[in-house]
């Protein structure tokens, strides 16, 4: 049975009543306060107070102020004037229990009210910031089609620029092949002229040999020197070097493996044609583009200003040239979480724990970065418990790091059911 307790002190003013209620030992954490315009209740186990009060009070401006050992009430009146009383005179038991369900009723309206109220303005504000995430996705959308164009535009140029350095090397490719045929012609015709010296020259030896014959010893000379000199040199020694193809596959060719032969030839021509396509691309780009630590730098820049699909190119291109560099892949990984490519973020940082091997001090750091970004890639994906073993790998590596300590429990509630909040 709870402890009623008796007139307490009070007093009070034309427009304020002040109530003065000791709470007699009990802690202010067990005290509860029920307030309406005629109705007082204040239950602070094991002792009870209740007061149907004498006139109406404002109960929206009036005030309860617990501590020192006691509650100081500061009750408004609604009309202005003196109590005889704190309480209602001569009240029966029908008119106080009329009083206690009254309000009650009014205190659920009041409850119910405030809900509503609440409720329409977290509808508002869920609407307003609706609005902002509209706005926002909207300049980025903006933003990417600006890009796009841009980036159009550029490739538009180059390809031009490339065009017309095609146009010139055509020119001149023409122009030298023009000249060949011009030297050939040369060449062609200086033999024609040689070829008809030499038969001039057979055809004039043999009618002086005619005329010499039987003259004596001298027209015999002359004879045999023309003839000597018509004769062409004989060809000079050498070697001439023969190469033969080395056999693709050790063993002889065998008619129930032609095939998988075949197919095997053609897997490494292709291979070998996307390895020459890569280097004539590579070729292509400027000295300072063929540096991954100039094309990191640049992807970092591109980063912080928020152009991520910019920072992924360079990252990809670096890649290319290098991909034994970890933080490439660690610093890839930031902008696919950026850009919500999950499952991308968390390959990239899979690879850069791969190559952070073996664990020593120097790359603690870049361990850490791997766990938790992989760690928010599953939390965002809903796959709280992979991510949750990212973060206390994280931990283990860096035990101080307050901030990994707080996800982490923050993680291990979502998967206890106890917060909605990630």
């Amino acid at each position: 049975m709870p402890v009623w307790v008796r007139d307490p002190g009070w007093q009070q003013t034309d427009a304020v009543v002040y109530l003065s209620l000791p709470l007699r030992g009990v802690r202010p954490t067990r005290t509860d306060v029920f307030c309406t315009d005629q109705y007082l209740k204040v239950n602070f186990p094991p002792f009870l107070f209740e007061a149907f009060l004498y006139a109406p009070i404002d109960e929206t401006h009036s005030t309860a102020k617990i501590g020192d050992g006691s509650i100081v009430f500061t009750l408004y009146k609604k009309e202005v004037g003196i109590w005889e009383s704190l309480c209602m005179e001569n009240g029966d038991k029908e008119e106080m229990q009329r009083i206690r369900e009254s309000a009650v009723l009014k205190a659920q309206e009041k409850t119910k009210e405030e809900a509503e109220a609440k409720a329409v303005t977290r509808r508002e504000h869920k609407k307003v910031a609706l609005e902002a995430v509209m706005k926002l996705e909207e300049a980025e959308r903006k933003r990417i089609e600006d890009w796009k164009e841009e980036e159009q535009r550029k490739a538009i140029e180059e390809l031009e620029k490339w065009k017309e350095q095609h146009k010139d090397e055509k020119q001149r490719k023409l122009q030298r092949d023009a000249e060949l045929r011009q030297e050939r012609k040369q060449t062609e015709e200086k033999k024609k002229q040689a070829s008809k010296k030499v038969k001039t020259l057979n055809t004039g030896t043999s009618k002086i040999g005619t005329l010499t014959r039987g003259t004596g010893s001298s027209g015999n000379l002359f004879s045999e020197k023309l003839k000597e000199e018509s004769v062409p040199a004989p060809r000079a020694g050498g070697t001439i070097q023969i190469s033969f193809t080395s056999p693709v596959f050790p063993t002889a060719l065998r008619e129930s493996r032609i095939p998988e032969e075949d197919e095997w030839l053609r897997k490494q021509a292709e291979a070998r044609r996307a390895i020459n396509a890569d280097i004539a691309e590579l070729e292509d780009l400027k000295e300072e583009e063929k540096n991954p630590d100039w094309l990191k730098e640049k992807g970092n820049k591109m980063f912080t200003t928020g152009n991520y699909l910019a920072a992924i190119n360079a990252y990809n291109l670096a890649i290319r040239l290098n991909n034994r560099i970890p933080i490439l892949y660690l610093n890839r990984a930031a902008c696919h979480l950026q850009l919500r490519n999950l499952h991308k973020a968390i390959e990239d940082s899979s690879k850069a724990l791969e190559l952070l091997t073996p664990p020593v001090p120097d790359n603690a750091s870049a361990r850490v970065k791997a766990h938790v970004r992989r760690g928010t890639a599953f939390c965002q994906l809903e796959l709280y418990t992979e991510g949750l073993e990212d973060y206390v790998a994280a931990l283990k590596i860096d035990p101080t790091n307050k901030t990994i300590e707080e996800d982490a429990e923050k993680i291990r509630h979502i998967i206890q059911g106890t917060t909605q909040d990630c």
